[in-house]
């Protein structure tokens, strides 16, 4: 069964319960390094630059992309990667990242001025974004739309998108694919209902795509047709320590809402991959599908030490590069180790 690989070391699935122990459930590694692949891109705030870096080497290789679904800055990653590659290629894909990623971190410079002073930040605590920013003015826009093009995106993409913004009313996942997609759509998949304005899309409020599904993955694996799928996971889902202030509390439990929709999925691939190997699936076009697919498996927590204590929000350039670094190294390994079977 070629359906889960733990391709960084080390990233006992099995033991963690993910998935079953059984041997079955590991890759039989494929053959050559992989030309085409699938890209799940999870969300969470600046250590998305973890992400970036993935991709940055992913680029430099005669790597091609088949569907890329995201959430929240996993969104933005992912149509950061479509916009370069539709106006200039590989090349042009990794400065448009680096641009996004250093105009994010001069932004936030402004951003770090403003909440030193420690009255202003106990102020705004309280208030909603409506309260605080009621001309929603976003930053965050007015780098995209300088960054990104989006009806490039739409039009001649070699990649297809699969981008998720959660429906305000009933928490709904809604995903948008190229020809949908605008800048609206981009914001929402990474509005924070703490810091933005809900995002208006056909009349209705959206908010941020990662408390539906971050990234979306069982999507993800109906629309690939490559057989390599490749999620990269930046939430931290361990910490020993108990948090027991308020900040430490907020921090722990947004790492819970933010990573248990993947965990959920992967249990659930898990489960199909049983079926499939007791029979009951196995004459379907998912099951046969599933009997093919490798799903690798990048955890930034594997390679960024102390990650569950570092906070999402920080996009000091310093930081951000160090993340960067290491999502190139995680993806160095990764292709090392392919080229090895």
């Amino acid at each position: 069964m070629n359906l889960l690989n733990p391709i960084t070391e080390p990233l006992p699935l099995a033991q963690t319960g993910i998935l079953p122990p059984a041997r079955s459930s590991r890759l039989k590694t494929a053959g050559t390094r992989p030309r085409r692949i699938s890209l799940a891109l999870q969300g969470g705030g600046a250590f998305g630059a973890f992400t970036w870096g993935v991709l940055d080497r992913f680029l430099e290789e005669d790597v091609s992309f088949d569907v890329v679904s995201g959430a929240s800055a996993g969104a933005m990653n992912a149509v950061l990667l479509a916009s370069g590659l539709a106006q200039g290629g590989a090349a042009e894909a990794r400065a448009t990242l680096e641009r996004f990623w250093r105009k994010v971190s001069e932004v936030g410079s402004h951003s770090r001025f403003l909440t030193s002073n420690p009255i202003l930040t106990r102020v705004t605590s309280h208030l909603s974004p409506y309260q605080f920013n009621p001309f929603d003015l976003s930053p965050l826009r007015d780098i995209l739309t300088t960054e990104v093009d989006i009806e490039a995106v739409c039009r001649r993409a070699p990649v297809r998108l699969l981008l998720g913004a959660t429906r305000v009313r009933d928490g709904a996942l809604r995903l948008f694919r190229n020809k949908e997609l605008t800048y609206d759509v981009v914001l929402a998949s990474a509005c924070l209902p703490q810091l933005h304005q809900a995002v208006l899309i056909d009349g209705e409020p959206h908010w941020d795509g990662g408390y539906a599904a971050n990234p979306p993955l069982m999507p993800l694996v109906t629309a690939t047709r490559a057989s390599d799928l490749v999620v990269v996971q930046i939430i931290p889902t361990n910490d020993a320590d108990l948090p027991t202030t308020s900040g430490a509390i907020d921090k722990r439990v947004n790492q819970i809402t933010f990573s248990n929709s993947l965990q959920r999925d992967l249990e659930a691939l898990s489960m199909m991959a049983q079926l499939c190997r007791e029979g009951d699936m196995q004459g379907s076009s998912l099951g046969r599908k599933l009997q093919r697919l490798k799903l690798h498996h990048l955890i930034a927590e594997d390679h960024v030490d102390g990650l569950s204590g570092l906070s999402f929000m920080n996009t000091d350039w310093g930081h951000l590069q160090h993340l960067r670094d290491q999502g190139r190294s995680a993806a160095e390994a990764w292709l090392a180790r392919q080229a090895k079977h």
